[in-house]
């Protein structure tokens, strides 16, 4: 620590942990026009695992460093935000008071909280504006607002929690310079054993934080680094994906046409609030790309769609939400529950994880947009409730276009489209009624893997005939009547919308 001129050792930082980060100290971008450098680094640790932020040096307009401002380029669900410290006017909310999902009256605005976690500064590196906190934990609160920008409380030092405003970037929007080459996604990246079956594993993503093992499909937790003992737990068979991992597509997710590639896959579940309610299940697939970060498509009982995680909050708008100009309606609240999962995440992926979750359509001319908003973790560690709240928002998404970007085999087409099956019918058809009658059986089937956990053989027939002998429905049937597990058709669900965290991490 710096006192004039003189320089006074304050303590001894951690090890970073290696999470190869594209970051990296020296590495020099530009924001709304004005340069800037990383020259500093912290690394903070909280129950899903680490991120990163930042210390950015803005030149200044005085020359030979006069005027220059600090900044921080943080992480936040798998994307970046650049923010500053700014003041706060009036007082601060005490950090037992939050809770996601309540609003909040902060430096003259409404702000949305979108989580709560406790934390511990790790590790430093390099130059920063302020000495660090490296003795104890602190909570830290990130909250939004309909204005697409995101404040941090943090809650470090006694007194008044320190205060910074900012706004979701891309790395590919920043023209960064001197990124570190290692976090390329095909260069090897860090090896662990898995601590169920001892197979090799491979961590390549810089943020990932768990890991599926490709033998045994054990989930492995690598949060808290790849030393020691791994915390790991072993699930059933799930489906093939329809997309294999790995596999790479030209996708518009937005406005720009980019190279996304699959690296996870998950299957969600909806959890019935009573036995006669009806379930659904749906898949989604982790998309990555350097350096946009992640995104999802999702495969859902009303088709195709792709979402990504939202910086903002939409604002109320009657029964409904109006975000970006669009008026979404609200379609359904829900429970969903994870079931199965294959390959890396850059969140900590729990057994029988639960989300509570609300889904709108927009209206109008905007009916193909979607939103989602997800609460997760309802803990208390020292008397702070840890929450989470998310918003991803989206767009339908042709199985056609899925289709043709990763350049998938003809053959797959029918499993792809098998949402466009009909629901209803009129009582004169007696093929309709003997088809619904199938189907009625096949979703029956499908409550052992969400529900019970089922067993015996199962005729297969009704699945190769509804779904095609190309398609998952009918593999996992398969599969199930050798393993004499409960069968799993997974024809959808609920838009989804996946927990992806709410704060910078």
């Amino acid at each position: 620590m710096r006192e004039g001129d003189a320089l006074r050792k304050i303590g001894e930082s951690a090890e970073l942990f290696d999470d190869h980060s594209p970051l990296q100290l020296g590495a020099a971008g530009k924001y709304q026009g004005t340069a800037f450098a990383l020259v500093g680094r912290l690394q903070y640790r909280y129950d899903e695992g680490t991120w990163n932020e930042w210390h950015a040096l803005f030149d200044g307009a005085g020359g030979a460093g006069v005027g220059q401002k600090s900044g921080w380029l943080s992480e936040d669900n798998g994307r970046y935000v650049i923010a500053f410290d700014a003041p706060l006017d009036g007082s601060a909310p005490t950090a037992t008071s939050l809770e996601a999902g309540a609003q909040v009256m902060l430096a003259g605005q409404t702000w949305s909280v979108a989580s709560v976690s406790a934390a511990k500064l790790i590790a430093a590196q390099g130059e920063l504006p302020h000495a660090p906190n490296l003795a104890r934990g602190f909570v830290v609160a990130d909250l939004r607002n309909s204005r697409g920008e995101v404040g941090t409380l943090d809650y470090a030092e006694a007194g008044t929690p320190r205060w910074s405003i900012g706004r979701s970037v891309a790395i590919g929007e920043l023209a960064m310079t001197g990124l570190a080459a290692q976090a390329e996604k095909t260069l090897q990246g860090r090896a662990i054993a898995c601590p169920n079956c001892g197979a090799s594993l491979e961590v390549k993503l810089s943020t990932t934080q768990a890991i599926v093992c490709h033998q045994c499909h054990a989930v492995v937790d690598v949060a808290q680094g790849v030393g020691g003992d791994l915390r790991h737990y072993a699930q059933a068979n799930g489906t093939e994906p329809l997309i294999p991992l790995g596999s790479t597509g030209m996708l518009t997710l937005g406005k720009a046409t980019l190279p996304w590639q699959v690296v996870g896959y998950v299957e969600r579940c909806e959890v019935p609030e009573t036995d006669e309610d009806e379930q659904t299940f749906w898949r989604e697939y982790l998309l990555y790309h350097r350096t946009e970060g992640f995104a999802f498509i999702v495969d859902a009982e009303d088709g195709w769609s792709w979402t990504v995680p939202l910086t903002g909050v939409p604002e109320g708008a009657g029964n409904g939400v109006k975000h970006d100009g669009v008026v979404y309606r609200k379609l359904y609240d829900y429970t969903g529950m994870v079931t199965y999962v294959l390959g890396e995440f850059y969140w900590q992926i729990r057994q029988n994880q639960r989300t509570f979750n609300t889904d709108y359509q927009g209206t109008g001319g905007a009916a193909a947009k979607r939103l989602n908003r997800e609460q997760t973790g309802s803990s208390r560690v020292d008397e702070v409730q840890q929450q989470e709240v998310v918003w991803s928002g989206g767009e339908t998404l042709a199985a056609d276009t899925v289709m043709k970007a990763f350049r998938l085999a003809p053959e797959k087409s029918a499993a792809l489209q098998r949402d466009a099956l009909p629901t209803s019918f009129s009582g004169s058809s007696l093929l309709a009624k003997i088809f619904f009658g199938v189907l009625i059986l096949i979703v029956v089937l499908m409550l052992f893997r969400c529900g019970s956990s089922g067993g015996g053989s199962r005729n297969c027939d009704d699945a190769r005939a509804t779904f095609g002998a190309a398609s998952s429905e009918y593999q996992n049937c398969l599969n199930s009547r050798r393993s004499g597990g409960g069968y799993y058709g997974g024809t959808g669900g609920a838009y989804g919308g996946f927990s992806s965290g709410g704060g910078h991490k």
